[in-house]
């Protein structure tokens, strides 16, 4: 079935809320201008439509011809990103001080220098108190161009003033934009391999991170300095798989917010994500207690309107929660109940379909297919593992992309489907060796289901003893770690062994850790 025709204009007009429509018309209409009539009847024949169809639309807009229509179109689409920048600006600092720039700008054209003065000193007064250092110096800069024009004489050494006050916010913006820059590509790195799995991608993480990491005093870092001092180290210590300094920077990052609440009020969306990589760590230490304390925290959250005020904070919030809340399901084994959690996050995604990268689309996959596995539904793990596997993009997320197929093995093998096994060996192992990611538990994996056909029913037993032994020394080890992040082997593992359900063995285990 053919994906309906998508429009960037159809899109926004179906994204606006009630009050942003009504805030439209109004906009629209404000002048009186005859275009208005045009812009209202394009905007209601789109609004009306489930689907774009833009024989339709002409139709339903018959004063808008054909040739007029792609004009039309552009201007509807500006003035609907203008109505909204005047219908947010009360919510958004950041347009509210542009606002200001502009409105100085003007001034200053029209050669009243002291009011133009007088807006800037009152956006520089706002911007430091929200911590927009890029807007403070854009307005210094402004204020140095208005005194080489007209000497102020407001205050004694007015040019030194701006000359040290402009150093002191440059070097404030360098340092921010030098942490900020090292967040980015430690983040990138992350998403291209994902977990360190050499010895080799441990070092250059390593020389990468202290080669560009600046030295600081910490006390001296500004609040956005602070906070990418802590993300640089999450990521960092992430790809390295260190999860206790994770934690602590992490919590560290959450913290920061709760200090400065008006702070958390004004990003929210990172103070979301110092929650999403909080969940994360303490899901890796099998914290449970405060892993579900951090979830309570961020239920709560997630019904505060002064946090979640757009679809942005919205779309954010139910990424790293659904995510979470599978993982509580992980850690208690509790399968069955997690799966009934999949209906609900498919309507979700549908609902936010176009605005969910492809990357948590698949980690939601892989998640899905990880809860059918404990549950035992092979069938559906295989359908959501090929929604992976048949991915375009291999390149994104590579190490969901590999882990997905070697649960593809697996499944294969639960599920009796030996005639599939053997092509399906061949193929990941084809995979995984352009990948570059073929690790000694990877190996062993392979080995084992290369000879299970060979095996007899009375040595199965003795033999996931033998693998079940190999694997444990091998998550002993800091570079072969990796794939265990992934995929819980061991437990799968010793429930053959003991020929109990996975399900069940990691319900024991989440009892003893307790």
């Amino acid at each position: 079935m053919a994906n309906p025709k998508s429009d960037p204009l159809f899109d926004l007009i179906k994204s606006l809320a009630k009050t942003e429509k009504r805030h439209f018309r109004l906009f629209v209409n404000r002048t009186g201008n005859k275009d208005g009539v045009k812009f209202i009847q394009l905007f209601d024949a789109m609004e009306s439509m489930k689907a774009y169809d833009d024989q339709l639309i002409l139709k339903k807009a018959p004063s808008i011809t054909k040739v007029q229509f792609s004009n039309q179109k552009a201007n509807l689409y500006k003035q609907i990103l203008a109505s909204l920048r005047q219908y947010h600006i009360g919510q958004n600092t950041d347009i509210q001080l542009r606002e200001y720039l502009d409105h100085a700008k003007v001034l200053y054209n029209k050669g009243f220098y002291k009011q133009a003065l007088k807006l800037l000193d009152k956006a520089k007064s706002i911007a430091k108190e929200t911590k927009h250092h890029t807007i403070v110096l854009e307005v210094l800069e402004f204020e140095k161009l208005i005194e080489t024009q007209f000497i102020t004489r407001s205050i004694e050494n007015r040019a030194d003033t701006l000359s040290k006050e402009t150093d002191e916010t440059s070097e404030i913006v360098r340092s921010a934009h030098q942490l900020s820059n090292l967040c980015l590509n430690l983040y990138s790195l992350f998403l291209k391999n994902g977990y360190a799995k050499t010895e080799a991608q441990f070092k250059e993480a390593e020389e990468y991170f202290n080669r560009e990491m600046p030295d600081l005093v910490y006390d001296q870092l500004t609040f956005y300095e602070q906070l990418y001092y802590h993300q640089a180290y999450v990521w960092y210590n992430k790809i390295i798989q260190n999860f206790p300094v994770v934690y602590k920077h992490a919590l560290a990052w959450v913290n920061l917010f709760k200090e400065n609440e008006d702070m958390a009020a004004k990003q929210p969306v990172q103070f979301i994500k110092g929650y999403r990589n909080l969940l994360a760590s303490l899901f890796h230490l099998q914290y449970y207690s405060k892993f579900c304390k951090i979830i309570q925290e961020v239920e709560d959250l997630e019904k505060n309107e002064v946090f979640i005020k757009d679809l942005n904070t919205e779309i954010l919030i139910f990424k790293f929660l659904y995510i979470a809340k599978i993982n509580k399901h992980f850690m208690e084994g509790s399968f069955n109940e997690g799966v009934e959690l999949i209906p609900e996050i498919i309507e979700k995604l549908k609902k936010y379909e176009g605005k969910i990268d492809p990357e948590r689309v698949l980690m939601f996959y892989y998640k899905f297919a990880s809860l059918y596995f404990g549950n035992a539904n092979y069938r559906k793990t295989i359908f959501y593992l090929n929604q992976i596997v048949y991915f375009k993009d291999v390149k994104l997320r590579e190490d969901i992309h590999c882990f997905a197929r070697i649960l593809n093995l697996m499944t294969h093998f639960e599920d009796g489907q030996d005639f599939h096994l053997e092509y399906q060996i061949k193929s990941t192992f084809q995979f995984i060796g352009k990948m570059n990611d073929q690790g000694a538990v990877q190996t062993e994996i392979f080995n084992f289901l290369r000879k299970s056909g060979k095996i007899t029913p009375d040595q199965l037993k003795g033999e996931f003893i033998s693998l079940y032994e190999r694997l444990e020394k091998l998550n002993e080890n800091l570079y072969e770690r990796r794939p265990f992040l992934y995929l819980d082997i061991l437990s799968y593992l010793k429930g053959k062994i003991e020929n109990k359900p996975v399900a069940e063995v990691v319900q024991e285990k989440f009892k003893s850790l307790k």
